[in-house]
């Protein structure tokens, strides 16, 4: 789909090889408007520290506490060390969600670039989580629970595994893409009016789920690899 006009592409001089990159890539440059916000507003927040929190740190001890505590309540204590990540998924997935209401911004989870290289992050981790915790026993995760079931588990399993990857993906790029298509639409039809502004409600909504729903399947995913082999 094509945009009207968005700020990061058109902003730059059409001659310029800049401009020609960010009309190529718009999801790119959105990225990293995306990544320099939350790194920005992260480094405003944890600054200064304090035993009396500001509103800023506030704010993130309570986001980032609310995921932890989620995390550890669904994959218990052995999985905190991997808080970090899995917040971090889902922070950047929400807000890059957030940023497509804005006018002249493109959420960057409406392309499947960029949910594929989410969904190829928890699944390296997935496995990085298992190889760690279980070493080279790991395997039998892909096994089966008899030896000569083998031969059928283990092509099952792979697959499986990989079919993760394509789940994540299309899931959060055909949401967003979907929510975008249908805005696009209305503000064609009936841009002077308020009939594009049930959709947007509609999208803070959606905004909120697709990231979570991404972040669910990550831990679990993730605790799926802690768990031992049966």
């Amino acid at each position: 789909m094509e945009h009207p006009f968005l700020f990061l592409v058109d902003f730059f001089d059409v001659n310029g090889a800049l401009y020609h990159f960010a009309h190529k890539y718009p999801h790119v440059m959105y990225t990293w408007l995306v990544m320099l916000l939350l790194a920005g507003f992260g480094f405003l927040a944890a600054r200064k520290p304090g035993l009396i929190p500001t509103k800023g740190q506030n704010f993130f001890e309570i986001v980032v506490g609310g995921l932890e505590d989620f995390l550890v309540e669904t994959v218990g204590e052995e999985g905190r060390w991997f808080t970090p990540l899995a917040a971090t998924i889902f922070i950047f997935i929400f807000v890059s969600n957030m940023i497509g209401l804005v006018p002249g911004f493109f959420p960057p989870t409406a392309t499947l670039n960029t949910t594929g290289a989410c969904a190829l992050v928890v699944f390296f981790f997935t496995h990085y989580i298992g190889v760690k915790y279980h070493g080279f026993k790991y395997v039998k995760h892909f096994m089966g629970p008899v030896w000569w079931m083998v031969p059928l588990i283990m092509p099952i399993e792979i697959i499986g595994h990989l079919a993760r990857v394509l789940s994540l993906s299309f899931r959060l790029f055909g949401n967003m893409m979907g929510h975008e298509l249908v805005l696009g639409i209305l503000f064609m039809l009936a841009g002077l009016y308020f009939a594009p502004l049930p959709i947007m409600a509609l999208g803070i909504f959606v905004a909120f789920v697709q990231a979570f729903v991404f972040f669910l399947l990550s831990i679990i995913y993730f605790q799926g690899s802690l768990d031992h082999a049966h």
